[in-house]
């Protein structure tokens, strides 16, 4: 089998890019963080053994943030990953390293980046412990931190991210719109201030990056952090305050990864001959058969399933071979107080939904 090296290149008819682009993606942090915003927060990062190690530090210094605590087995680029069984933050095992750092240095956020570093992470301290936050999680509170600095323009996410954006974004009275999963469909938005989906992609400067950043969320992120300490709060406190005043937005996944592609084709075949009427006890009250297209969506292969407090996606990995569900619960919430009892209904609801829904598929 030939090598990669001897591939014939061209010598002649592109441009070698140097530093300036760096500097000026660097410049940039002035436009993403609030002038004269406390800069307090201390962070541990882990770059996954990727690229991003360099520029967040000088992000962050530039910003004038402490110098985060670095995950020193996993800072430096390593094609090889050593540490992890795959290096994406959201695998089991990927944030051990970053997490034991967290425990030995008391940061007040701990932040990651996959190794291309155009997806962030994040970790927060959860009783005496740490755990990862979910995508949808980080996305409504960058979401949150923009209103309340007083954005304005569209707000915009993936179908299968949380709805809660979109009540953000209508309590602040902003447009809002819903598009593919990637971000090749957020970033056409007209009018984009802020994309987002699930899978830890933020788009939070499009002037300067019309894509997910891994570096500029990550500095939003530790912006936030920052004003929530200085009152004496914590980025988990805000999550609640959103709960409040939104509804409790639970999300979930089920995934099944395959070695018969046929195998996701016959699922979905199911699904679309005989379509579930309910899941975990809750009434199905639409049916969308996505291939079809929406008024405000394009073709796809896809469902998607609203019920009485509660969505489902069910589409192909567009780049595994995997059967992917996204699930949402709804839970109205009227005081901070009943939040522990709507978080177990939520969880019930979204095992429950993944049963119904995996017997249903046949998978």
């Amino acid at each position: 089998m030939a090598s990669l090296t001897t591939v014939p290149r061209p010598t002649t008819g592109w441009d070698t890019l140097n530093d300036t682009v760096l500097d000026a993606y660097l410049a940039r942090t002035d436009a993403v963080l609030s002038k004269g915003s406390p800069r307090t927060a201390r962070t541990v990062y882990t770059a996954m053994h990727g690229v991003g190690k360099d520029v967040l530090l000088a992000a962050f210094a530039r910003a004038g943030f402490p110098a985060p605590d670095l995950v020193a087995e996993q800072a430096d680029p390593d094609p090889d990953f050593p540490t992890v069984a795959f290096p994406n933050p959201e695998e089991p095992g990927a944030m051990d390293l970053a997490f034991a750092k967290a425990r030995e240095t008391d940061p007040d956020l701990v932040v990651a980046n996959d190794p291309d570093a155009d997806r962030c992470a994040a970790a927060v301290k959860d009783g005496d412990d740490w755990r990862m936050l979910r995508g949808d999680e980080v996305g409504a509170l960058l979401a949150a931190h923009l209103v309340r600095r007083g954005a304005t323009g569209t707000f915009a996410e993936s179908i299968v991210s949380s709805s809660l954006l979109g009540r953000i974004a209508e309590k602040a009275g902003l447009p809002y719109e819903e598009t593919l999963t990637g971000f090749k469909w957020i970033a056409r938005v007209d009018g984009l201030r802020y994309g987002y989906e699930e899978a830890l992609g933020y788009c939070v400067d499009p002037d300067g990056v019309r894509d997910k950043d891994g570096i500029t969320a990550a500095l939003l992120l530790t912006e936030l952090a920052s004003e929530l300490k200085a009152e004496n709060r914590t980025l988990l406190d805000l999550l609640d305050d959103l709960a409040v005043e939104h509804g409790l937005h639970a999300t979930d996944q089920l995934s099944v990864r395959v070695k018969d592609l046929g195998l996701i084709a016959a699922a979905m075949r199911r699904l679309r001959e005989q379509p579930p009427t309910g899941l975990a006890g809750l009434r199905i009250t639409r049916t969308e058969d996505l291939t079809e297209g929406t008024d405000t969506l394009p073709p796809t292969d896809g469902l998607r399933y609203t019920l009485d407090g509660a969505r489902v996606v069910v589409r192909p990995s567009g780049t595994e071979p995997k059967l992917k569900c996204y699930l949402e619960v709804v839970i109205p919430v009227a005081a901070k107080a009943d939040l522990p009892e709507a978080r177990t209904r939520a969880t019930a609801l979204l095992t429950a939904i993944k049963r119904d829904l995996s017997e249903a598929a046949g998978i």
